[in-house]
């Protein structure tokens, strides 16, 4: 019997003005769903996810929920009024009993919940707010750039979360080595119709190809279509007084039909200009170190950057990554050793913080108020790579039009500042970028656009990342950070890296004695004879050991079998501690028992 569906999406619309957003969107989400949704910057990703979890209202359509069905969503900006701590905040909907599950996604996310909320950084409050939505554990999980702010450990540990829970997900991520990883069906919103592929993300790119080839020769036929009949329209006037008006009315159709589509949005008209080349080398560091509040970020460190190198800082958060960037690049001074940039070095840097964009002020006002790119006495052109652009021409070849030119940063969403950042610094000429989080709410196509500029750049590349495939794609040297100041070089990207690292080698077992031989697969047999050197009491106990061992054996892969069930853990969280504690103590007592018999064994054999 199936199931009903957990949510349903009937006749959408939405619109803010101009085109509808979304516009007559059909969804079904059932149980077991792996979604990604994707789409521009600017589709209505973020706001159909707003309107699946209820926060939002469309202008038209219907939201329905099967019965009993929970909705998680992953607040971008949440309010933590009132709340003393992050985990106060993200514990509240939590009984006290279940209040274990917040403090296992904060560990595996890498958060403390005792971070004053007041004090905490946007990055520790997104990773908050899912912390809280794993430990809620709804039946549907909407996630919005989960992956931002978090390092590659805690990326990799919400993947197996999510891979092993029973909740359906959507998604919203740039991070492709993500989606790969955890997508089972591809939702594409794309000028505010809705495409759907049952097949993962790593399929989607061809298949999106596939659907653009078939729109352009379906408009190429109607434009030839539509061009034949207005020659026959014209024609016909002459050669006949009275002509055929259903054919014409038919012409006037297929007009209107090609005045309607919307043509696809372009790729943003992005260009990188190296200028003058910079010294053969950039940055020497010798011996540099680093410590804050008594933790050592930095010990002894060296390197040597060249021009034409991409660097990639990989590690874990808190490690250093951005101090590191700061002490590479001069903003910073090491406490031991030094630092010495190169010769002519023109420097772009793009901050993970947007920090550097005034959120209050419109798109052009930070464009033309800043100092690299005002042009002098004019209010309404910039300076771009040394030619100066009006600002609204400049701008769209970010894809911003004139509206949105002259509304607030506030107003944009972490994508289209992204491209605003990147439109800032790529209207100067550099030599060295220096990038802290640069995929960060980027849409695909623009994330394609920026690794192929990235890889014809003829200057120097710095950059703090945690997307293993972006890394993958730019990176010559990776620079891993593995805390307590040590910091270890590797030629090539993260898989690179990861093949490069040495395998952690087990300790070698302790010897065995040649006789009596072990016990095979927790059945050991007693020796026939116990030797007369034992009491009566250890010769017994030898006797009755091998069942014993049996015995624990059997339980042990009894509770193993229990504790494999992925939804133990969410439907009965007691039972789930229980036979944890359980597994635990038994694995204890069989170690302690198959030592005991060889310990038995061998002296009976003496």
């Amino acid at each position: 019997m199936a199931r009903a569906p957990l949510l349903q999406l009937s006749g959408l619309t939405l619109g803010f003005g101009g085109d509808p957003l979304i516009d007559g969107l059909d969804l079904t989400i059932q149980p077991g769903d792996r979604l990604a949704l994707v789409g521009r910057n600017g589709s209505g990703k973020s706001t159909l996810m707003k309107i699946m979890a209820g926060l939002v209202e469309a202008d038209g359509g219907t939201r329905s929920l099967g019965p009993g069905v929970t909705v998680g969503y992953m607040e971008q900006e949440p309010d933590f009024t009132g709340f003393a701590t992050l985990g106060d905040w993200a514990a509240q909907a939590l009984p006290a009993e279940e209040h274990y599950r917040l403090d296992l996604a904060a560990d595996g996310l890498g958060f403390d919940p005792a971070l004053p909320a007041d004090t905490a950084s946007g990055g520790e409050r997104r990773r908050a707010a899912l912390a809280r939505l794993l430990a809620e554990d709804p039946a549907l999980m909407l996630l919005d750039e989960p992956t931002n702010h978090l390092d590659i450990a805690a990326i990799t540990w919400l993947e197996e979360r999510l891979r092993q829970g029973r909740a359906a997900y959507l998604i919203i991520s740039h991070d492709r080595a993500f989606l790969n990883a955890l997508s089972r069906a591809v939702l594409w919103l794309d000028r505010g119709q809705m495409r759907r592929l049952d097949k993962g993300f790593a399929h989607f790119e061809d298949w999106r190809e596939t659907v653009w080839a078939a729109e352009d020769e379906a408009r190429h036929k109607l434009d030839r279509k539509i061009r034949a009949e207005a020659r026959w329209a014209v024609e016909g006037i002459s050669a006949r007084r009275k002509r055929n008006q259903g054919r014409l009315r038919a012409l006037q159709a297929m007009r209107a039909e090609r005045a309607g589509q919307i043509r696809r949005q372009g790729t943003a008209a992005m260009a990188l200009d190296a200028g003058t080349a910079s010294g053969k080398r950039v940055i020497e560091a010798q011996g540099i170190s680093k410590a804050y509040d008594g933790q050592v970020i930095l010990r002894d460190f060296s390197l040597r950057v060249l021009r034409g190198d991409r660097v990639a800082l990989v590690g874990p958060n808190g490690a250093g990554k951005t101090t590191l960037l700061k002490l590479l690049t001069g903003e910073m001074a090491p406490e031991q050793g030094t630092v010495t940039l190169g010769t002519g070095l023109q420097m772009a840097v793009f901050d993970q913080n947007r920090a550097r964009l005034n959120l209050d002020a419109s798109l052009w006002d930070n464009m033309t108020t800043d100092p690299d790119m005002r042009v002098s006495g004019q209010s309404d052109q910039v300076m771009v790579r040394g030619q100066p652009r009006h600002v609204v021409g400049y701008l769209k070849d970010f894809l911003f039009d004139e509206a949105q030119a002259r509304a607030p940063v506030r107003a944009l969403s972490g994508g289209e500042r992204a491209r605003l950042m990147l439109a800032r610094i790529m209207a100067r000429q550099s030599n060295l970028l220096v990038l802290d989080e640069p995929t960060n709410d980027l849409d695909i196509e623009t994330l394609d656009l920026l690794q192929d500029l990235l890889g014809s750049y003829d200057g120097t590349v710095l950059m703090v990342s945690h997307d293993r495939d972006f890394i993958d794609r730019i990176v010559t040297t990776t620079l891993m950070m593995q805390g307590g100041g040590k910091v270890t070089a590797y030629a090539g990207g993260w898989s690179d890296m990861l093949a490069q690292r040495p395998t952690p080698q087990p300790a070698a077992p302790a010897p065995v004695p040649a006789a009596p031989q072990a016990p095979k697969a927790g059945k050991p047999a007693a020796p026939k004879k116990p030797a007369p050197t034992l009491s009566f009491t250890e010769r017994h106990r030898l006797g009755a050991l091998p069942a014993e061992i049996d015995r624990l054996t059997a339980e042990i892969a009894k509770l193993e079998t229990l504790l494999a069930d992925p939804d133990l853990y969410s439907r009965e969280p007691a039972k789930f501690a229980r036979a944890s504690e359980l597994l635990a103590q038994r694995q204890a007592t069989l170690a302690a028992a198959e030592d005991e018999w060889l310990t038995l064994a061998e002296r009976a054999e003496n």
